[in-house]
């Protein structure tokens, strides 16, 4: 099967948890894993199933649906069929009392669903541990990432510019950019592991509609479609000469992301003040991008950067109004908002093929949000970037 997870690089995942199980929770016995993306990362499939990771036994896949096709795209080394928890129940003849679940995930009904027949007496969380392990990125998931990446400066550097059309509405570019991305290889999808969060294409708006307030955790905003969908672009709001166009959004390939975000001025230069601030944003990107390197502290660099900045530039960075984001930059891999987190209270040093999107913005009223984004692998030079070098502020007459 086409871009089948080796047997290989899945016992370097287990081993890696493991190791990290064993250095944090030396007590632990057994973890069980249920969310899809998790799954996936463990085995390289996506079934309606859970994973049972035991410390002194080999770890097991249980699938209900469907098993078939999980035997035909995995090479997990052992999984098996059950109908309910209860047939997996049945071959452990010995439960530990405790297990760690992904907490994070897990609602309440399943939890009980699960402790009827795995009747253990208390819990712990495992989404921390699991996270660590995925931060960490092999070369075979970096090569996914880099062909995101080049998807993303192919559509944003090159397609879009082409796109744009005074009188077209937000709502009609966002269908044209979906139909460009898959066309140019995206998976279809962006995920992220932020409860309840969809985003549909992207996070884009002319003008102030990308400051517009949204529930998405990030410094930019958009108006979406009405409440119901808040993530796409307006049917109202047309392009106009003289607008900033903001989008920002998530690639995929073959499960993992990378993140972009780019800007367009729209039939005319915007004011050389507002240029000068984006330029401003592209430069602690820049910055920050210098610090990726292993064994820096991630709240070092947060503090570092924002130390630097004037209280009047502070006003309105990483966010418009009260909505501003205490960071500066996020893990990325199989979702598009990973740990660890450019930030404070993130003290483990970076490693080696970390992976972060770095995101400098800034609002301003009357024009929109500037700023950039792009994707960085953590090398010992500092930050490689895999999304592309353009600065932004693309001029589109």
């Amino acid at each position: 099967m086409k871009n089948q997870i080796p047997a290989s690089e899945l016992d370097r995942r287990m081993t890696r948890f493991r190791r990290i199980m064993d250095a944090h929770n030396q007590e632990w016995e057994m973890a069980v894993i249920f969310s899809k993306l998790n799954l996936l990362y463990f085995t390289g499939s996506m079934p309606d199933g859970m994973l049972i990771i035991e410390r002194n036994s080999e770890a097991s896949l249980w699938v209900r649906r469907s098993y078939e096709r999980t035997k035909e795209e995995s090479e997990f080394p052992v999984i098996k069929p059950m109908g309910s928890y209860r047939d997996a129940a049945a071959s452990f003849n010995q439960l530990p009392s405790e297990v760690y679940l992904e907490t994070e995930f897990v609602p309440l009904a399943m939890f009980k669903r699960f402790q009827k027949h795995f009747p253990f007496k208390s819990y712990k969380s495992v989404d921390f541990k699991v996270a660590i392990t995925r931060a960490v990125k092999s070369p075979l998931e970096i090569s996914f990432m880099e062909q995101a990446g080049a998807i993303h400066q192919r559509v944003l550097e090159e397609r879009v510019p082409g796109m744009l059309r005074e009188g077209m509405t937000e709502a009609d570019f966002a269908g044209e950019l979906f139909q460009v991305m898959v066309e140019e290889g995206h998976q279809g999808v962006a995920r992220f592991g932020m409860f309840d969060t969809e985003i549909a294409v992207a996070q884009l708006g002319f003008g102030e509609s990308s400051l517009y307030p949204t529930n998405f955790d990030g410094p930019g905003g958009n108006r979406g479609l009405n409440a119901a969908v808040p993530s796409l672009g307006n049917r109202d709001r047309k392009l106009r000469k003289g607008d900033l166009v903001f989008v920002d959004m998530g690639m995929g390939v073959n499960g993992y992301h990378s993140d972009k975000t780019m800007t367009y001025m729209f039939g005319e230069p915007l004011p050389q003040g507002v240029q000068n601030i984006h330029k401003q944003c592209v430069d602690i990107q820049d910055q920050v991008a210098e610090m990726l390197k292993p064994g820096n502290i991630p709240e070092n660099i947060y503090e570092t950067i924002m130390d630097g900045l004037s209280p009047e530039f502070q006003k309105n960075f990483m966010g418009y109004g009260d909505r501003q984001v205490k960071f500066l930059g996020h893990g990325i891999g199989l979702t598009v908002d990973e740990l660890p987190v450019l930030a404070q209270k993130f003290t483990d040093p970076l490693e080696e093929n970390m992976v972060f999107a770095v995101e400098p913005k800034k609002g301003i009223e009357g024009v929109g949000m500037v700023g950039t984004e792009n994707t960085f692998v953590v090398t010992p030079d500092g930050g490689r970037c895999i999304t592309g070098n353009n600065p932004g502020l693309i001029l589109v007459e």
